[in-house]
């Protein structure tokens, strides 16, 4: 079992920035793939952003390709995005997941674990 605590969100004007971190429990965390994805108001869950275990391959949506950057500490048991250049789209609960397969996925499904959840509210 994997338990995900996210932190990091909150208000920001357009063009700031915000770094989310997620911490994660058990000494496995470096064997899955780890992604944030996000969620407005009436849309789906959509990936922003994936990271294989190495840290070594990466894979983002392409409406926030050359602003977001999502990295990992392994020894710290943690995954980061960086939001820089943040606009109003950006609006989000942003999710923290884990993954047992072993490449860069996309899709929800394939995400075994889920942290809660947090806000992140970009004003125009």
């Amino acid at each position: 079992q994997v338990q995900l605590v996210e932190s990091g969100g909150g208000l920001v004007q357009a063009g700031g920035s915000l770094r989310l971190s997620c911490v994660a429990s058990g000494r496995t965390f470096s064997r899955y793939t780890m992604a944030w994805f996000r969620q407005a108001p009436g849309k789906d869950r959509d990936l922003a952003a994936a990271i294989n275990w190495s840290g070594g391959s990466t894979s983002y949506a392409d409406s926030v390709k050359g602003r977001f950057t999502i990295s990992r500490d392994n020894a710290k048991n943690t995954v980061y995005l960086q939001m820089n250049s943040l606009k109003p789209e950006d609006t989000a609960v942003y999710y923290c997941a884990a993954s047992r397969v072993v490449t860069v996925t996309r899709e929800t499904y394939e995400y075994d674990y889920w942290g809660q959840g947090t806000q992140v509210t970009v004003s125009s």
